[in-house]
């Protein structure tokens, strides 16, 4: 039974949600599991119906449960977990007079004062010992900070001692090739389109990257089984870079591939946090923590110069990784460590998040709306998330080499969704862009759309 709770509507329905995660993931609602209806379990908690109804359709979103029109709703059947035991790197082009390539949040958002005032504190109170070599993991404090932020934010299973702080979700790419290699495992499968950088680190660990095509559900799973890879590489939450999120029947039919291979899923979770039009989907690596090796860093959220990111891996892969970490690099920077520890304890990094995404849901307004007035006809597609949106020009625009060509002689900086695909297919009349708004002011973007219309036509 879900006790009722007396708090804020939004504290109740994470803690109802929160409590429901718990009871799948344990067991105790099993798998079939009819719950009562969004009326009934509202009358027994004493919350509002809305309030159930909400939860019921985050954590049917997230795979944890399932429902049919008029059918009522189950506990879904992807979930395995065990409960935690206690204890885009190309340059940016100089002097572009509008710049949207993806990939940069706005660097003048980053909290300099808060910053400076951990590390003041971190150097005034920091033991002598603690400056010696670290423990490749990363420093207990913020594994366990880490483990309480992720399972609040991202609906993870954590367990601090399979946490690995890492150099941004880069690092996290390269161990994981190793630890795959060291296994036998010599392809990886990656999104495609995708992100570049997963192709050059996956090779570069020794194991060569297999693109897999996408449909409208996340990765495609005809041509996963028929690619013969038994690790791939997913961005659930917002895929990059069609914006799309992977349906709840998806995650459990990805999740019911890697266990019939023996595999895993690799989860890059690299904008996670921003959502802008409802709460973001939990991660793919609650709904089994032992064939999801989950990595995120706070390169959109503070910096990416902060080098700083996390790195949550099955028992089965943790040795493996752990001690190419050590070899690699002896651990992660103590005292940038223990800075971030008291930023994020402090609630300094929750306070930044929401920072963030009060700029960039604004941004992203702001850039919709002077696509339909610079481009009418063209279309945004993908969920409202991230830093960066696709758009379709209509034909007129096209072909796509003379379009960037005129827009790159204009000074306008756009990077096509071509760029990221495998095989491209030639000059196509069509124009789709991933552009990315972050990093630029309202006015700036504003501005750089109408230089693209002027200099595309």
């Amino acid at each position: 039974m879900l006790p009722a709770v007396s708090a804020p509507a939004r504290a109740r329905g994470r803690s109802l949600q929160a409590a429901l995660r718990e009871a799948v993931r344990s067991g105790r609602l099993a798998a079939g599991t009819r719950l009562p209806s969004s009326r009934d379990l509202a009358a027994d908690l004493g919350v509002s119906r809305g309030l159930i109804t909400e939860a019921y359709e985050q954590l049917t979103a997230e795979g944890y449960l399932r429902s049919g029109r008029g059918a009522g709703t189950w506990v879904g059947g992807a979930v395995r977990a065990a409960p935690p035991r206690a204890r885009d790197l190309a340059p940016r082009p100089p002097g572009a007079r509008a710049d949207f390539v993806p990939g940069s949040p706005d660097l003048s958002l980053f909290p300099r004062t808060a910053w400076a005032a951990a590390q003041r504190a971190v150097l005034a109170e920091l033991p002598h010992h603690e400056l010696g070599y670290p423990d490749p993991r990363g420093l207990p404090r913020l594994r366990t900070a880490l483990a309480e932020l992720l399972v609040r934010r991202r609906g993870v299973v954590a367990d601090p001692e399979r946490i690995v702080v890492v150099s941004g979700v880069a690092q996290a790419t390269t161990l994981l090739g190793f630890a795959l290699h060291a296994r036998g495992l010599r392809t990886v499968g990656v999104e495609d389109p995708g992100s570049p950088q997963h192709d050059d680190l996956y090779a570069a660990a020794g194991v060569t990257p297999v693109p897999v095509p996408l449909d409208g559900e996340g990765l495609a799973l005809e041509p996963l089984r028929a690619s013969g890879v038994r690790a791939v590489v997913t961005t659930p939450a917002h895929q990059y870079p069609t914006g799309i999120a992977c349906s709840a029947r998806r995650r459990a039919e990805l999740l019911d591939w890697a266990r019939s291979v023996d595999g895993y899923l690799l989860e890059d979770d690299y904008d996670g946090d921003f959502r802008y039009d409802r709460a973001p989907v939990g991660a793919l690596q609650g709904l089994d923590p032992e064939r999801v090796a989950y990595a995120g860093s706070v390169s959109k959220s503070l910096a990416p110069g902060l080098r700083l990111g996390w790195l949550l891996v099955p028992e089965s892969l943790a040795d493996e990784v752990i001690e190419r970490k050590r070899t690699m690099d002896l651990g992660h920077p103590t005292l940038d460590q223990a800075a971030f520890t008291r930023f994020v304890e402090r609630g300094d990094y929750d306070r930044q998040l929401r920072r963030c995404q009060h700029a960039y849901r604004e941004r992203r307004d702001t850039l919709v709306a002077a696509l339909a007035e610079h481009f009418p006809g063209s279309r945004v597609s993908g969920i409202a998330a991230g830093l960066h949106v696709i758009a379709t020009l209509p034909q007129r625009y096209g072909p796509e080499e003379r379009f960037l060509a005129r827009v790159a002689a204009a000074g306008v900086t756009v990077r096509p969704l071509s760029a990221c695909m495998h095989l491209r297919a030639g000059d196509s009349a069509e124009v789709r862009l991933v552009i990315g708004y972050a990093h630029l002011s309202p006015a700036r973007i504003r501005e750089g759309i109408r230089l693209m219309a002027g200099a595309g036509s």
